[in-house]
């Protein structure tokens, strides 16, 4: 039964949008503090950002309009804490049908959509990279005798694709059943026990406060009541059901293409005009979240706040329920890019790039038009030393990393050993620093509010950091509000904590370049202090 319920929590908590990047809900059964992530790690005991210290800081300087590229699953625009906040693109005229603005983007007026066709059909689902390449590894070197196999460059590497396909897709088909076993008893028994007391919904009191003869209601309470013990409920029990058939029927099955239905050459990794301009797309909770997390209006007394105060965010849908395309990334980092974002969030990950060098170029094009990109380091519970996600940092060709990327994992409020998020991604290099993403409260489609964990919501955390930062001290470009960031972390260096992953504790410090914590209280004193020449001082 521990191993089953443990299988239980693991994939209801890897339930994402692209290759673990969201992770829906607490990884703990404590309840978090009321917008922790926003607090003080002084006085409030929490690894927060101080955001409220950095505007009491700020207060009386004037900032200038920060552009934030999302580049995500889709935001819905009209969104109450959202609408404010969503970048128009003047040159376009809405609804016209004429690329106005000869971008070659037909009616771009908030961004534009790369998984979508003519008539607004949608791609919501796609195949993970893992399976995409195992097919077309597969069809390669079937045409192919022993040595011609042999000999080819691409050989070994097929064979460490083909052996994590068939090991994965073996594994989840068996934890599959024994989900599905669990599931079937829960569901059964959630029906009986609600007919046996009228209640629309169970809780702990309701059905701890009495007792029955009738043995298949005490074991229909024993089951509810068990699931209940660890954190799971008729909701979490539905989101694992979902993760398993999402991930069987479409991430590994080798059969699913939707590509079609956008009309593109896939094969052309340059081609750049395809998509439409349906922004909100089909799939939008992910990108929805993330964007109130940088942005959502700070003015307007409802909801959330967002952490950046002066923000348009341009959104650009490129994420599927899946893993994204490296021919897609591309392409939406270059629209950001020539459409003026000054920031780039990038909540999604994988395992395979097999066109890393499209991406690549396009992430050197930003870098060299002085564009900040932030991107989740992913919630494998991985070293990314060890075990790469993609994209990343280092450019193939070179070896070298670029001046303009940030890599951010994630910690949660509890602090202590329990600093670093459960499923956290780290890397004593390729991680640069962590950022909250546990329990973080922001917007969701319909005029919803909702929690959500993951690297996925570190990410903006820092972006909100880095868009307040350019806000206000517009004289500082990329690479140096990047430097800022990490100079000003809080530093947790020589703290143990719990390794993700790990039966083990280990320094902070190991895990991360800087061995710290976002700050934007720290980050704006010290911007205020490198300030360019001839800017004024804000008396500490």
């Amino acid at each position: 039964m521990k191993n089953l319920l443990i299988l239980l929590l693991v994939s209801i908590n890897a339930l994402s949008v692209s290759s673990a990047v969201l992770i829906h809900d607490s990884d703990s059964l404590k309840t978090a503090p009321t917008s922790w992530w926003l607090l003080d790690p002084e006085s409030d005991a929490v690894p927060g950002i101080s955001t409220g210290k950095a505007y009491e800081f700020l207060k009386g300087r004037p900032s200038q309009t920060v552009v934030v590229a999302v580049i995500d699953s889709g935001i819905d625009i009209d969104h109450e804490d959202l609408k404010e906040v969503i970048w128009t693109n003047i040159g376009e005229v809405a609804g016209n049908g004429i690329d106005d603005d000869n971008n070659g983007y037909i009616d771009d007026v908030h961004g534009w959509n790369f998984l979508g066709g003519e008539n607004g059909v949608n791609i919501e689902f796609d195949s993970y990279e893992l399976t995409r390449e195992y097919v077309r590894l597969q069809k390669k070197y079937t045409a192919m005798n022993s040595a011609q196999q042999q000999a080819d460059a691409e050989w070994e590497y097929f064979n460490k694709v083909q052996k994590e396909y068939n090991n994965t897709v073996e594994k989840m088909e068996g934890q599959f059943a024994g989900f599905k076993e669990f599931y079937d008893q829960y569901q059964k028994a959630e029906r009986l026990l609600k007919a046996y007391t009228d209640l629309e919904e169970l809780t702990r009191e309701d059905l701890t406060s009495w007792d029955s003869p009738d043995d298949k209601i005490i074991m229909a309470r024993d089951i509810v009541l068990t699931a209940f013990d660890n954190g799971l409920d008729s909701k979490q029990m539905e989101k694992g059901y979902e993760y398993f058939t999402t991930a069987l029927n479409y991430g590994y099955n080798q059969e699913f293409n939707p590509r079609n239905v956008i009309g593109d050459n896939i094969d052309d990794l340059y081609e750049r005009v395809y998509g439409n301009n349906d922004v909100k797309g089909t799939f939008s909770f992910h990108g929805t979240h993330v964007a109130g997390i940088i942005a959502a209006n700070r003015m307007n007394g409802t909801g959330v706040d967002g952490i950046a105060d002066n923000v348009r965010i341009m959104v650009v849908r490129a994420v599927p329920n899946g893993d994204e395309r490296d021919k897609d990334v591309a392409n939406a980092i270059i629209y950001a890019v020539d459409n003026g974002a000054n920031i780039i969030n990038m909540s999604f990950g994988k395992r395979f790039s097999p066109n890393k060098e499209a991406v690549d170029k396009a992430v050197r094009y930003a870098e060299s038009k002085g564009v900040l990109l932030i991107h989740a380091a992913g919630n494998s519970a991985h070293d990314t030393q060890e075990i790469k996600s993609y994209p990343s940092k280092i450019i193939a060709s070179t070896g070298t990393n670029v001046n303009n990327w940030l890599e951010v994992g994630a910690v949660s409020w509890k602090g202590q050993e329990e600093l670093v998020a459960t499923f956290s991604n780290f890397g004593k290099t390729s991680v640069d620093i962590f950022a909250p993403g546990v329990d973080i409260l922001s917007t969701a489609p319909d005029q919803d509010y909702q929690k959500a964990s993951g690297t996925s919501m570190a990410a903006p955390v820092t972006t909100g950091v880095a868009a307040l930062l350019m806000s206000y001290f517009p004289g500082l470009n990329a690479e140096e509000i990047k430097n800022i960031i990490l100079k000003s972390a809080v530093s947790y260096r020589s703290q143990k904590v719990n390794v993700p992953g790990k039966d083990k504790q280990e320094k902070f410090g190991n895990l991360s370049q800087t061995g710290g914590v976002i700050n934007a209280y720290q980050a704006v004193k010290l911007a205020n202090k490198s300030r360019p020449k001839g800017k004024k001082l804000i008396s500490d």
